[in-house]
């Protein structure tokens, strides 16, 4: 039995030395022992697009829809309000879905897990479960349980989003914090060298170069007392200083543009806009483009909502002719003009009621504009067939069907 135990002991102590060996290596100490560590929530350039994101996706409104032979309707109901206004008695639908995005795209690493509470068969709180009180463990082949507080619970009773789902285990969120790694690292080197560079001491606007070395000179005190004889305090009023005694010097030093910082900084923003897939104005680079901004709401922002939604109505619907979905159109950069145009434009040919265009542009209804019109008569859709000219044309070919008929006889 000693013998195990000493033999053991030696595998532990061989174990050990491999280890610090490995670790004492150049390589190692490279690799691991970073110059400091930065948090994505706390890199200025992924947070600006992380909260874009978040309000955002929280800004848009969760219709709970129904299919049926027409298409799908919008229901509104008790559930939906639930989920659209109040989820649990302490968040908004805005705080709830901000939260659950922060969570996927920083402190959850590509996870966030909601608690469903209901009463009487009825839901009654959705409850966001902090990253930190959460883990994943793999259970057989596939499947997984979610330890809260270091209690298991079943996942098919949570709300778990995922971002970015782990090639070896698809249930699990990966998040962007590898890729991101670098970037960041980078950017934290370019703050730092660019507040060292302006806190810098040796940056003199002027150097004055004298005739000699003298020994009053070799002190501060004795340069203090040299300057203050060539000085002035009245601003605008020349200087007099000997002929050949002195010469002075205008240098120029160096500046960040000559350090190549600037142009290496909007290369690593622009690196950080392309893997969170925000427009480059968003992280500070650029200008504002009205295509580059409708794309990305496009690819970025839709893709993302897809899995909210999807989650949200296989876990909290039963019936399979509903589903959750949210409303995008409020996030498109899109002017009143061009709202108007589009408005008109379907309104003349009885796709939209006039109430409907007025809601577009933010106006509140008027009587009489809940009906579709269509044409230039703007008629009720209803009446299409009872136009004057159609009338007119009915009438002439049933006097010449008469016509027609006494001239047989």
């Amino acid at each position: 039995m000693s013998r195990k135990r000493k033999n053991r002991g030696n595998q532990i102590r061989d174990a050990d030395r491999r280890s610090a060996a490995w670790l004492l290596t150049d390589a190692a100490y490279d690799t691991l022992c970073v110059s400091g560590y930065t948090r994505l929530s706390e890199n200025p350039e992924v947070l600006m697009a992380v909260n874009k994101l978040a309000g955002l996706i929280g800004s848009m409104t969760i219709h709970l829809m129904s299919n049926s032979e027409g298409g799908a309707i919008r229901i509104k109901n008790a559930l939906s309000r639930k989920l659209d206004i109040e989820p649990n008695r302490y968040m908004t639908r805005m705080t709830l879905m901000s939260w659950i995005v922060r969570a996927l795209l920083l402190y959850g690493d590509g996870n966030a897990v909601v608690l469903p509470r209901t009463s009487g068969g009825y839901l009654e709180d959705l409850v966001p479960i902090p990253p930190s009180r959460v883990s994943f463990v793999p259970d057989g082949g596939y499947g997984y349980r979610i330890l809260i507080d270091g209690r298991e619970q079943d996942p098919g009773q949570l709300l778990h989003f995922v971002l970015n789902p782990d090639p070896a285990q698809p249930w699990r969120g990966m998040g962007l914090r590898v890729a991101l790694k670098d970037v960041t690292a980078n950017l934290k080197q370019a703050a730092a060298t660019k507040k060292g560079f302006l806190e810098d001491k040796w940056k003199p606007s002027v150097i004055i170069k004298v005739d000699s070395w003298a020994e009053a000179l070799q002190t501060p005190e004795g340069q203090e007392n040299y300057m203050r004889r060539f000085s002035t305090d009245k601003p605008g009023q020349p200087i007099v200083i000997p002929a050949d005694g002195m010469e002075v010097i205008q240098v120029k030093p160096l500046t960040l543009n000559d350090l190549a910082i600037n142009d290496s900084v909007s290369l690593d923003k622009r690196t950080v806009a392309a893997i969170l897939g925000v427009p480059p104005y968003v992280v500070g680079v650029g200008a504002f483009n009205r295509e580059e901004w409708n794309s990305f709401v496009n690819n970025t922002v839709l893709p993302l909502v897809k899995g909210l939604e999807q989650e949200l109505t296989r876990k909290l619907l039963i019936s399979e002719d509903l589903f959750f979905r949210m409303n995008p159109w409020a996030l498109y950069a899109y002017d009143v003009q061009n709202l108007a145009s589009i408005g008109s434009e379907l309104y003349v040919r009885g796709i939209m009621t006039g109430n409907e265009v007025r809601d577009w542009i933010g106006q509140g209804p008027m009587a009489g504009l809940d009906e579709l019109v269509i044409l230039e008569n703007f008629i009720p859709a209803s009446m299409i067939g009872d136009q004057l000219k159609l009338n007119q044309q009915k009438k002439n070919q049933e006097k010449l069907d008469g016509l027609g008929g006494e001239n047989d006889g």
